[in-house]
């Protein structure tokens, strides 16, 4: 719960800082007829939808499992953050990449550059903002000790690491836009206006596609961390009566809803109670150790006839 606390936080600071940004980009864009003002206008209010797909991923997540899903909707998380991935591509990249083609086909000097320099300035300043409170949270939830892309890999939070994502986009867009008024105005070549416009759309097409690939890898199954599995081993392994672990499956749902399955050999001199406390115990411990599982299935197995069937 408060996990799911924490990201609504940055979802809303990240929408209403990029609701703001983007009028204020729009009207920047009309009043310079600036390409990469207009490119970096359509990325802020592409990503104000997008944040607010990401609340619509959290509350149809939060529903209760029903006799068609069992195992609950938290899946449904995952596929908005996709359909973010998809949009920040077809819509954020691609209409950047064709305002700024048609802006070297037919340059145009872009006026009121003053206008731009302090709107991209103030820009930064809000999307830094933003972007500090997503990557704190991520650094509190998400990262641990490991490095940045592995930290990413790893995560089962999309909604932090796709504003965390987004947000870095902005900021690369942002300087490249700044970068690319001051080259155009200075160099007298508009451009250069549109060549930034491009190089924004190509940002947000290598953003798109890092998300894309991550969502991907969540919505079709992952499993725990490595050494979540190993935690879960330990537990089951300590209990008396318990030979050996045969198998263990596990699989998230969503970031705080996993399932887990384990098949046991226990001693053969075990009375069928004494089975049955052993596995409610289990259950207990790992649930009690590691809250974010919330399906705990245990199957008790010889371990000679598992091979036995499995050489069938």
């Amino acid at each position: 719960m408060m996990a799911a606390s924490s990201s609504r936080f940055v979802i809303y600071a990240a929408l209403g800082g990029n609701l703001l940004v983007a009028v204020v980009k729009f009207v920047a864009a009309f009043m310079t007829g600036s390409a990469a003002m207009l490119s970096e206008a359509i990325h802020s209010l592409i990503d104000t939808g997008n944040q607010m797909l990401l609340l619509v991923g959290l509350r149809r997540a939060a529903r209760p499992a029903t006799a068609l899903h069992p195992f609950g909707y938290g899946l449904e998380l995952y596929f908005w953050t996709f359909v973010v991935a998809l949009l920040i591509f077809g819509l954020g990249a691609g209409v950047s990449v064709i305002e700024g083609v048609s802006r070297i086909r037919h340059p145009q000097p872009v006026d009121h550059v003053v206008v731009n320099y302090v709107v991209l300035l103030l820009a930064i300043l809000f999307e830094g903002s933003v972007w500090l409170a997503a990557l704190r949270e991520f650094r509190r939830n998400g990262k641990g000790r490991r490095g940045w892309i592995e930290a990413v890999r790893h995560s089962k939070d999309p909604t932090v690491f796709t504003v965390l994502f987004e947000d870095t986009a902005a900021l690369c867009g942002l300087g490249v836009a700044l970068l690319g008024n001051i080259l155009a105005e200075t160099l007298d070549l508009p451009m250069l206006d549109g060549v930034a416009s491009i190089l924004i759309g190509v940002i947000l097409t290598v953003t798109a596609a890092f998300l894309a690939r991550e969502t991907q890898s969540l919505l079709t199954g992952e499993g725990m961390a490595a050494e979540s599995l190993a935690r879960v081993r330990a537990l089951a392994l300590r209990e008396p009566g318990v030979l050996g672990l045969n198998e263990m499956r596990s699989m998230h749902f969503g970031p705080s809803d996993v399932l887990v399955a384990l098949s046991l050999d226990f001693d053969n001199g075990l009375s069928a109670g004494q089975v049955e406390r052993a596995v409610s115990h289990i259950e207990e411990q790992i649930r009690a150790a590691m809250p974010e599982v919330t399906h705990v299935f245990i199957e008790a197995q010889d371990a000679s006839a598992r091979m036995a069937r499995g050489r069938q």
